[in-house]
């Protein structure tokens, strides 16, 4: 059977109607490979609208100079008129002329990891649809930001990844409290790598005194992560298989040096190795 031509895939995606009720738009600067870029694949499927320069958005535009976080809050106007945002690359946001797309429903996107192929694992780069499907987890549509990401391989990792956090910031009442379960989460965040930094320190400085006591029957060292990471090491193997599947068909990263693990406030994290 023969692999289906890049057009044959468009005309395919453009065959499947949306189903959410409320606008969903984007601000294209063509920074991007339309061929890999997520929100030119959401317009190929006809699940957004694309703005000009210059034409006004009444809904939450998930937005880098946003004033506030999205929020619960926010939930009203996106029901009237929908999400957008703003599709650019990261390394290039400073051509970008804000100026001329600024409105007062910009937002900000409280603190999230990337799971599409370009920037996997890496905390704040969400892409269009990452981003949108945030602001409609956050405000209370998720079946909405599920019916987006379904257009992707990779679409399902980005629940799987941030549920937990997704689940706190939808159960907050405005953009303070996001920020507050935001600032929380990186706090301990910061406080398990450093118990972690530390038990590696003392592991290191007991390492000459159990040489004199070493049993060479053990080909193994003890280490104090080896019963609590053995089941995240299986998830981290699986979800770096279908990343790499991801990467050949669509030439991105390879994420083999990712490991993911299940913090203590319910949220899957992305460490690399």
């Amino acid at each position: 059977m023969s692999t289906p031509s890049y057009a044959e895939e468009n005309e395919a995606e453009q065959n499947q109607a949306s189903n959410i009720p409320m606008p969903v738009a984007m601000w294209d600067f063509k920074h991007c490979d339309p061929k890999r870029c997520s929100g030119v694949k959401l317009a190929r499927c006809d699940m957004l609208k694309t703005l000009k320069l210059n034409q006004r958005f009444r809904g939450i535009v998930a937005s880098p100079i946003g004033e506030k976080a999205v929020s619960p809050a926010d939930r009203k106007i996106v029901e009237l008129y929908g999400a957008g945002v703003v599709d650019c690359s990261w390394a290039r946001v400073d051509e970008v002329p804000f100026s001329k797309i600024r409105g007062p429903t910009d937002r900000l996107l409280p603190y999230l990891v990337a799971t599409n192929p370009v920037n996997y694992g890496k905390p704040w780069k969400l892409n269009c649809a990452e981003a949108l499907a945030a602001i409609f987890y956050i405000t209370g549509f998720p079946e909405h930001g599920e019916e987006l990401l379904s257009k992707f391989k990779w679409g399902h990792a980005f629940k799987k990844v941030n549920g937990g956090l997704l689940t706190r910031y939808a159960k907050c009442k405005d953009s303070t409290e996001v920020v507050a379960v935001q600032n929380e989460y990186l706090a301990q965040l910061e406080e398990d790598e450093r118990i972690k930094k530390e038990e590696a320190e003392a592991d290191n400085d007991n390492s000459d005194d159990d040489d004199l006591f070493q049993n060479h029957n053990r080909d193994n060292a003890f280490t104090a992560f080896d019963d609590d990471t053995s089941e995240e090491e299986d998830d981290s193997e699986e979800e770096d298989d279908s990343d790499e599947e991801d990467s050949a068909e669509e030439g991105e990263d390879d994420d083999s040096s990712v490991e993911i693990i299940q913090d203590k406030l319910g949220n899957t994290h992305i460490h690399h190795r």
